[in-house]
Parts: C-alpha cells; structure tokens; sequence
C-alpha cells in the first residue's frame, strides 16, 4: 500500500459516511458512551444500521474524527505492515477519536486497536461478525472493550419511521415486512435476497474457507423453514448433505457468528443437560424469514414468537426455554441471573389451546417460585387470576411497546 492511497480512501469514505442519510434516531444510540481507556464494539448483521448509527453519533456530539473502512476493494491488498502507513495518517489528521468498520478482516488488526488505546485514542470498532470480534479482542485487550450490539429496527422503530400507530394493522405490516432499513423504506425484496447471499458468501463461505456452499446454503433454508422450533444437529446433517457432526456443529456457529440466525437453549441448572437438549432456533429478521421461505400456512404463531425472541434479545443474552414434568413455556428471562420475565406466545389463545397454553405457563411460574407471568397474544387483552398467579393477556404489540 502507499501512504497517498490511504490518504486518499480515508477522506472518501469520511466524506461518504457524512453524506448518507442520518435516517432515524435508533434506539441504541442513547446507550453509546466512549471511554480513553476501553474500545467501544459495535457488532451486529449487515445492513442492520450499524454506520448510520456512527453519524448518527457523530451529528449528537460534534466532535472530529477520523473514519476507515476495511471492507473497501481499494484495501484488498491490506496487510498488517500498513498499519504504519495507516497510523501516519491518523496523526496527521489531529483527531483523537477513531472510527474503525470492518477492521477484523485484517490478519493482526487487535495489535493495532491495543497499541491506540495505550496511546490514549478514544475508539470505535463496527463489524458484522461476533465470534471474531469477541475472541481476539478478548485474547488481546484483556477486558479493555465495551461491546454493544445493534439490531434491524424494532417494532417501535418500524412504527416511528413509517410516522404509523401502534396497533394490529402496524404490527403485522412490521411482521411481513421485518426490520431492516432499507428494505423497509424501498420494499424491494431483491435487498433481502442479496442480503442473504452478501452474508452466506462474504461472512461464512470465504471468511471459513468452506468448499460446498450449497450445504450451508440448504441448512439456511432448513431453519428459516424452521424458524421458532425445536431443533437437533444430529437430524439436520442430511438435510444439509453434511457427514461429519463436527461440520454442522462448525457451520451453526458461523450463522450465529453472523448474526443470522441464534439458537436459545433449554434451562436447566445443569449445564451438561443445558447443553444435550433441543434448542430453539430463531431468525434475525422476520422478513427475511418471508422472502426465504415458501410458507405453507397462514398459521403465523412461529412468525409472532420470533419477534418475541428478537426483542428481548435487544435487552438481554439470557434467555431460555422451559420444559419440564410434560409442560412447556416459551420464554424465561433473566437479567444478571435473575428471573425478570415468565412469558408464554400465543397466536390466538382460544378453547381447543387455553389449558396448555395456562398450564405450560403456570408449571414455570411454580418451577422459579414467580406469581406473575404473561402471554403475549396477536391481539386479545384480559388477566386471568389461576390458582395462586396472576396471568396478564397482553397484545403483542402492547408489549413490544411497554
């Protein structure tokens, strides 16, 4: 690489990154704060918001900075040796404060990010692949980094961006349409699609060396088409035309990787039974779920339990399932290892449902010692006191919104 090379691309992509649109406030922005001392990790999906989100930062605070990203075709070539050019560069700029997107595509970038924090650099890392940004960082800074994470709109957001009432007809255009920025302002289902091959391709194939695309892309195909259930490794290996466990089990962890897909386990205060059981599969996005999927029913319920998911992963990574003595229940929440949240999802809670959908929700209400518990439905409302609990039938998009 030259010097005026680096130069020349960091004032472009300044300059491009001040002139896209600033968009809508997102909902993480009140939670950024930078530190001399720590980086600041935003990880998140591609095309989620994630640079919109830094100007929207940069517009609050007015502060200059220096701006570069990594995925760009000009830096193909960049290796960890131009990370001297690339210092020259920051110190003539005379900022402080450093935006990098996308770094972790460059072998030996951690080296880098600890030697500007030990010369007192305030810093901000963006990038679309969890794994690689909390192992390395984690094996080099020792704890010098606060990681935030961003997510496609919310329904909170879809509704504000559309200037829309909260309420049914909002929610299941929210539904159909998921929450990812531009897909959401155009309506051009080709950017979901790219999308989904952008990450397939660029996140997992490439960047793991994987040889048979087609097997990764099949099981992709497998758990939308599976989105909201119980799933087991074992069983999805000749759906996807893979032998080896260990492959599949490598091929689940890039998808979670990448944001695009998460899997919840069951709780249990056994780890080992934790891990042996079942676990629930969920898509980033519900409309990604709409474009990649051939639906064979109108029967939504696993489309509403995946908003669910999505938004109290927003707020929290402890989440699990319930299943014990026969009885199920969708959701238990926890926060600093506390139960916050009991919460059961129905579509429509109605007489031929009502006794399992109460007692799976009650049997966890028991099991974790709570006398307060919710299920959140498409659009009934009402408190059903049972036994000694209370039930609270809340709509979803009430609840997305409390």
């Amino acid at each position: 690489m030259k010097l005026s090379i680096i130069e020349q691309i960091a004032a472009e992509q300044k300059e491009t990154l001040l002139q896209n649109d600033k968009g809508l406030p997102r909902e993480a922005l009140t939670t950024l704060s930078l530190l001399e001392s720590h980086a600041l990790i935003i990880s998140g999906i591609r095309r989620c918001g994630k640079s919109t989100l830094l100007n929207q930062y940069l517009s609050q605070n007015k502060q200059d900075f220096f701006y570069f990203k990594f995925e760009d075709i000009s830096l193909y070539d960049f290796q960890i040796k131009d990370f001297t050019l690339l210092d020259t560069v920051i110190k003539n700029s005379g900022t402080k404060l450093l935006f990098f997107d996308e770094i972790q595509v460059v072998n030996g970038w951690e080296l880098f990010v600890r030697q500007k924090l030990d010369q007192h650099y305030q810093m901000v890392i963006t990038g679309s692949n969890a794994s690689l940004l909390s192992r390395e960082l984690g094996t080099k800074l020792t704890g010098r980094q606060i990681t935030k994470e961003l997510f496609p709109f919310s329904y909170q957001e879809f509704i504000s961006f559309r200037n829309e009432n909260k309420g049914l007809e909002s929610f299941m255009s929210y539904m159909q349409t998921g929450g990812f920025p531009e897909y959401v302002k155009t309506g051009n289902p080709d950017i979901l699609s790219a999308l989904v091959d952008d990450i397939l391709y660029r996140d997992i194939v490439v960047r793991y060396g994987i040889k048979d695309a087609s097997s990764v892309k099949r099981l992709l195909s497998c758990l939308f088409f599976n989105a909201a259930k119980l799933i087991s490794p074992s069983k999805l290996k000749e759906i996807a035309g893979v032998k080896s466990p260990s492959t599949l089990l490598d091929y689940f962890s890039y998808l979670e990787a990448s944001y695009m897909v998460q899997l919840m386990p069951k709780f249990s205060f056994s780890i080992k039974s934790q891990m042996l059981a079942p676990k629930k599969v969920y898509i980033c996005d519900t409309g990604l779920i709409k474009a990649g999927t051939i639906l064979l029913t109108e029967n939504y319920g696993f489309l509403l339990e995946n908003i669910i998911f999505l938004h109290l992963r927003r707020r929290t990574k402890e989440l699990f399932y319930y299943n014990e003595n026969n009885k199920e229940c969708d959701f238990i929440v926890l926060k600093n290892g506390k139960i916050e949240q009991i919460i059961q999802v129905c579509w429509d809670l109605n007489s031929d449902n009502e006794d399992r959908e109460i007692k799976g929700l009650i049997d966890a209400m028991h099991y974790f010692n709570q006398s307060a518990g919710c299920i959140v439905t498409l659009n009934q409302k009402d408190t059903i006191f049972y036994e000694d609990v209370a039930i609270e039938v809340i709509p979803v998009y009430e609840f997305l919104t409390k």
